[in-house]
C-alpha cells in the first residue's frame, strides 16, 4: 500500500471536481463542535456551499468563524494477504479557512456553477432562479487558507510468509455511477431525458 500525504494542487481539484459533498466542522458559540454535511463546488482557490437562509448553521458560517472542510473519495478496497495490511484506496482532504456569504451577480453565478457542478449542462435546460428562491438561498463561499491532501493507492505490502501462503491478494476498482432516469410521477407527456441526464447515464458505462 502506498500512502502520500502533500500539496500537489491538482490532485485537489480533481478530486473536489469528483467528489460532491464535503463535511464542514466548526465550533458553535457555547463550544459545541458540530459537522454539516453539504453539497460543494469548487471556485478557483475557493469552494462554495450552499443551503436555506433558515439554516442556523449557514448563518453561523456566514459570521466569519473558522471551518474545516472534509472532503474524501473511495476508489477501490485493498486487499491484502492479511486483515492488518488490508485497507483502502482513497483522496482525501481536509480544508481549512472562513466563509463569506455571496449576493448580487456573484450569487447568481455561485448558484450556476454549482448547479452545473453536480448535474454538467442543467443551468441551460432550466427557468433561471426566481426572486424568491434567490432570496431563500444562502450562498457561501469558503476561503480556504490553508489544505492538506492525503492519497492512499499501490497494491499490498505483504509479509514475505505471506506472500509465500495461500491468501488471495489485489485490488477491488470502485467505479459509481448512475444507473437510470426514473421519470417524476407528475411529469407531462412527451418530454424527453435531456442531454445534462443523457451524458450522466452515459458517463458510468
Amino acid at each position: 500500500m502506498t500512502e502520500r500525504v502533500g500539496a500537489d494542487q491538482d490532485a485537489l481539484s480533481r478530486l473536489l471536481a469528483d467528489v460532491p459533498v464535503g463535511h464542514v466542522g466548526f465550533v458553535t458559540p457555547d463550544g459545541q463542535p458540530f459537522v454539516l454535511p453539504i453539497a460543494i463546488s469548487q471556485d478557483g482557490d475557493g469552494v462554495l456551499l450552499h443551503g436555506s437562509t433558515g439554516s442556523r448553521w449557514l448563518r453561523l458560517l456566514a459570521t466569519g468563524i473558522p471551518v474545516s472542510l472534509a472532503v474524501t473519495g473511495l476508489d477501490g478496497m485493498l486487499v491484502a494477504r492479511s486483515a492488518f495490511e488490508s485497507s483502502m484506496h482513497y483522496r482525501s482532504a481536509v480544508l481549512f479557512g472562513r466563509c463569506t456569504a455571496l449576493d448580487g451577480e456573484r450569487k447568481l453565478a455561485a448558484l450556476d456553477s454549482l448547479t452545473d457542478a453536480l448535474i454538467p449542462g442543467r443551468v441551460a435546460e432550466v427557468r433561471r432562479p426566481s426572486a424568491k428562491e434567490l432570496a431563500a438561498t444562502l450562498v457561501l463561499r469558503l476561503d480556504v487558507e490553508d489544505w492538506s491532501l492525503k492519497v492512499s493507492d499501490g497494491q499490498p505490502d505483504d509479509l514475505a510468509e505471506d506472500v509465500a501462503g495461500p491468501a488471495w491478494a489485489g485490488v477491488l476498482p470502485l467505479a459509481s455511477r448512475y444507473t437510470e432516469a426514473l421519470e417524476a410521477p407528475d411529469l407531462r407527456p412527451g418530454i424527453e431525458v435531456p442531454e445534462s441526464v443523457r451524458r450522466l447515464l452515459q458517463a458510468g458505462n
